[in-house]
């Protein structure tokens, strides 16, 4: 029983580390797509300018800054950034972090990945305050379906539709958990806190977790709904090669023959951010109110938001 444990625990770490910690050569190999497929995004007559910051280990850092207001104004560069997990940071990365003057680092990522894909590397004096948010269990059933190599128990688990409807209810707990609307919230008065300097958030792919703390942000700060959406649907700009390859590699050691399964969780879609705001809609009346009563967020924090973001 002991020794079907261990096999039973080396085969999952093995999967997580297929999934989410390939090494930083990947990251590197991909960059060159992806960096065109920044610039492309770039040129896109709806997007306003989004900065990607390049690194080597990480394929999802940007500025949240740089997209106009309803009001004519500008939210500031330099303040607010998203990424994915920081654990895979080359000393040449570290160095390009160290250049962005972060005070404050927010990891949204569980226990379990943190277990698997290892701690944030980050400059000297710089420590991740680490804030879970839950994702219903997603990256426990994917690193068991990955590890049972089994190709049918993986199209039970993960097709016909079920990861995406799995990706719709971890949404939906963004509004409706309010363990997750708490660490949403601490970011945001973080944010909002004129003492505090720059602050990157991040979780695993930096895309569903960190891309609905964005969205909101974005919004609560006077960008319009269609710009923070477009901000959020750029991390399968910014994902696509790096997500590719993992893909390939699954296929190639023969831990799934269809590792297509994979794609939906793999990427954002508009379906997954309006399964989130029809339940804010429905448990709130709409976005102020999810801000209000749902993050308990009031007044003075929302205007300092404004006056230390928008210029």
């Amino acid at each position: 029983m002991r020794r079907a444990r261990i096999r039973l625990a080396t085969a999952a770490t093995a999967a997580a580390l297929a999934l989410a910690a390939l090494p930083a050569a990947a990251y590197a190999a991909a960059a060159p797509a992806t960096a065109a497929r920044t610039r492309h995004h770039q040129l896109q007559p709806s997007s306003q300018a989004i900065r990607q910051i390049p690194l080597q280990g990480a394929v999802n850092l940007r500025d949240v800054g740089g997209y106009s207001t309803y009001s004519g104004g500008q939210v500031r560069q330099g303040l607010v950034y998203r990424s994915d997990a920081l654990g895979k940071l080359t000393a040449t990365d570290i160095t390009t972090v160290s250049g962005l003057g972060l005070t404050k680092v927010v990891d949204f990522r569980i226990p379990m990945e943190l277990q698997y894909d290892g701690a944030d590397r980050l400059p000297p004096g710089l420590s991740p305050t680490s804030r879970p948010v839950s994702d219903l269990g997603l990256y426990g059933t994917l690193v068991g379906a990955i590890s049972s190599g089994d190709p049918v128990k993986q199209e039970q688990m993960l097709g016909g539709g079920r990861a995406e409807a799995y990706m719709r209810d971890v949404y939906r707990t963004f509004v409706t958990s309010p363990e997750n609307r708490a660490q949403f919230a601490g970011t945001l008065r973080e944010i909002a806190d004129g003492g505090q300097g720059p602050l990157l958030y991040h979780c695993t792919s930096g895309k569903d977790r960190t891309g609905w703390m964005s969205y909101v942000l974005l919004r609560a700060l006077g960008v319009p709904q269609e710009t923070a959406g477009s901000d959020y649907l750029a991390s399968n700009t910014f994902r696509a090669a790096y997500d590719a390859q993992v893909r390939a590699g699954l296929k190639q050691s023969g831990r799934m023959q269809n590792p297509d399964l994979l794609i939906p969780l793999q990427e954002v879609r508009q379906d997954y951010l309006d399964a989130a705001t029809a339940r804010m809609e429905a448990d709130y009346g709409g976005f102020y109110g999810y801000l209000t009563d749902g993050l308990g967020l009031d007044l003075r924090t929302l205007a300092k938001l404004q006056n230390k973001l928008v210029r």
